[in-house]
């Protein structure tokens, strides 16, 4: 036995069965003893579709995971429940608009569900059968009963005896195109705006489900359980609700815990070392990280631990990581529970094993986030590469031009960018430390301005043309980048993300046999204040004199974190590795001093901060950070990933004390 397994092994309660699993169908026994964890794996962390349904195939599907992981953790290591998250706002506004479209001309553009889950499953059926071990997924996205009669030929080709159950009720498109028909305002969660100042259309639409649907198929005798947009962390809540035979109104503490050990590995080696500010700690380390394990007990606490024989790390500092991706502050909601994150303790219980505990749970809002999809028009974008010297006058004489050329047409452009990747440094080394990237981004409902058949065409308008037309009149060097495909308009989309009270979704859970099970609105929940709480500074601030003197140094030297987003909102949470360097961060790190060091990129919108002091961390919800969000957005950082990263970049006062321990 490994050390991980050796340290779990110790702290869970002896059981008998296959596998150490307690009765028939790995479900525990009801005897009135205290259940064993139950063991959850988190083998997959989203799916991105391309942005136009018009150059839609399989192959092009981008998948954040390896094809492995659900065959090894199912053959290889003794886990009860196989998770994995394959949503995205990006397959989410595709799927949808796919569905939509098949509804209206009897033809389906492209599969509405996430066609690479099965490519995932299939090698693994027969050791899940073998094994008995059981599947949750939400890669239904927008055709969750397509994607059940997939799995169940796959069950067929391998001759073996697993029940597929789905859960269906996330579509909420007709709902919200009456709401909307008779007024309703919809306002969105980044900048509170109603749906009637968005200017587009709204398409379909897709709310966030809980777990509860899924304990329900799992009660039924399902063995894979397929659902659309249930919310990330649902999958491991339903898992949970279901072995520990939780419910929403009476085991209010053990869901919130469960919900952010779902949270934890919802984004499988995101917990285990993967887009980690630490990354050096792992050497060479990363080439085959291992997925997280979770073995959630009666109380909803757990021990986290990851695969056998693999790279990777779980420590506090990694589970500490994800745990602050795309939150929102202090409050997590779902539709089963709303957890606390205030008083969230985790522990080293061994190697690569991390205690979770001490999160506070209260009842779920009456409402559900629902994504609104609408047609946005078309985009396209031309770069070209600048070197050596007068960049940003290069860069503007790029822009004069360009808009010059367009003339009238310049109206057409919704939006229009011209932004510079990189600088040259001092006496580059190499003619590629002294290039950088422009690219100049567009977007406009007018698809002409934007087609290929218009680059040819030269009497008619056309983005391509208005760039390169330029060229040979350019800036010293000029010199564009020579595949043009991006230059071609494809549609994108908008998306709207609000709230719908759970009143209007009709969830359903839709066993083996054909038995039906509606899965009712929880019947106690709990109004929030639409804002979450906001601590511009702290309260608890020290003397900074005390720490000595300082040096002028890059933030990230002595902090980790993460960022993410939520439509347009972006998150950014930092954390330090020692008591001091906490009393130190959280009096250094004000919203004031966020904005600065900001820079540029500080838009002025709102900024709400709150501090989670059992992992020494500052966390800031940025509001409307970003243009859009994914599927619109003009900027690099698309998914508000990079944001951590930036930040740790920019230069604060440090004291010598703290930059001796050594840089992260």
């Amino acid at each position: 036995m490994d050390t991980v397994s050796a340290t779990v092994e110790k702290m869970l309660p002896k059981t008998n069965g296959v596998n150490g699993v307690n009765g028939a169908n790995g479900h525990s026994a009801t005897n009135g003893t205290a259940k064993r964890p139950i063991r959850i794996a988190g083998c997959s962390g989203g799916s991105s579709a391309p942005s136009s349904p018009y150059t839609y195939s399989d192959q092009f599907v981008g998948v954040y995971d390896r094809k492995r992981a659900i065959h090894d953790m199912a053959k290889n290591e003794d886990v009860d429940v196989i998770t994995g998250d394959w949503m995205s706002e990006a397959n989410m506004t595709l799927r949808g608009s796919d569905k939509r479209e098949k509804l209206g001309s009897g033809t389906l553009v492209g599969k509405a569900y996430e066609p690479y889950f099965l490519e995932e499953l299939d090698p693994a059926i027969p050791w899940l059968a073998k094994r008995g071990v059981k599947i949750a997924v939400n890669a239904g996205a927008s055709d969750v009963q397509g994607l059940a009669e997939a799995v169940r030929g796959l069950v067929t080709k391998h001759g073996v005896n697993l029940k597929v159950a789905y859960v269906d009720g996330d579509d909420v498109t007709d709902a919200v195109l009456d709401l909307y028909k008779k007024g309703e305002k919809f306002l969105n969660l980044p900048a509170n705006q109603s749906i009637q100042e968005w200017g587009y259309e709204p398409l379909c639409a897709q709310c966030y489900l809980g777990g509860t649907g899924i304990a329900a198929c799992f009660e039924g005798g399902a063995d894979i359980v397929v659902c659309g947009r249930v919310a990330d962390a649902s999958v491991t809540v339903g898992a949970a609700m279901w072995w520990h035979g939780w419910k929403r109104e009476t085991h209010v503490q053990e869901l919130a815990g469960a919900l952010m050990i779902g949270h934890i590995i919802e984004c499988s080696t995101y917990a285990t070392g993967g887009y980690y500010s630490g990354f050096k700690d792992l050497g060479d380390q990363d080439t085959d990280m291992g997925y997280p394990i979770a073995a959630v007990d009666e109380k909803g606490h757990a021990v986290i631990t990851m695969e056998k024989g693999k790279h990777g790390l779980v420590t506090p500092a990694t589970i500490a990581s994800q745990l602050l991706y795309e939150i929102q502050g202090d409050l997590y909601y779902n539709s089963d529970v709303t957890a606390s994150l205030s008083d969230i303790k985790l522990e080293q219980v061994g190697k690569n094993a991390v205690k979770v505990s001490g999160v506070k749970g209260s009842p779920p809002p009456p409402t559900t986030k629902v994504g609104i999809t609408a047609k946005g028009g078309w985009q396209a974008e031309f770069h070209f590469f600048l070197t050596g010297l007068d960049i940003e006058e290069k860069a503007k004489m790029i822009e004069r031009q360009t808009k010059a050329t367009m003339g009238e047409h310049l109206s057409k452009f919704s939006c229009l960018n011209f932004t510079v990747a990189g600088a040259v440094p001092e006496d580059p080394q190499s003619q590629d430390e002294a290039t950088v990237d422009l690219r100049i981004f567009a977007q406009s409902r007018d698809p002409d301005i934007l087609s290929a058949s218009s680059i040819i065409d030269s009497d008619r308008g056309s983005f391509a043309r208005f760039c390169i037309e330029n060229l040979l009149q350019g800036y010293p060097g000029s010199t564009m980048a020579p595949d043009m495909r991006q230059a071609i308009g494809r549609p994108f989309f908008e998306y709207w993300v609000s709230l719908l009270p759970q009143s209007f979704v009709k969830e359903t859970a839709h066993l083996h046999d054909g038995t039906v099970i509606d899965i009712p609105c929880p019947s106690v929940t709990q109004e929030y204040n639409r804002e979450q709480p906001d601590l511009p500074v702290t309260p608890n601030a020290v003397d900074l004199s005390q720490y000595g003197p300082t040096t002028r140094a890059p933030l990230g030297y002595i902090t980790l974190g993460r960022s993410g987003d939520k439509s347009s909102n972006a998150n950014l949470g930092l954390f330090v590795r020692h008591d001091d360097e906490w009393d130190w961060l959280r009096t250094v790190l004000s919203t004031e001093t966020l904005r600065k060091l900001l820079g540029k990129d500080d838009a002025g919108r709102q900024i709400d901060r709150c501090e989670m002091p059992n992992i020494r961390a500052v966390h800031f919800l940025l509001k409307d950070h970003l243009d859009r969000g994914f599927n619109a957005t003009s900027g690099y950082d698309s998914l508000g990933k990079n944001l951590c990263e930036y930040i740790r970049a920019k230069h604060v006062d440090i004291p010598n004390k703290f930059l001796e321990r050594g840089r992260v």
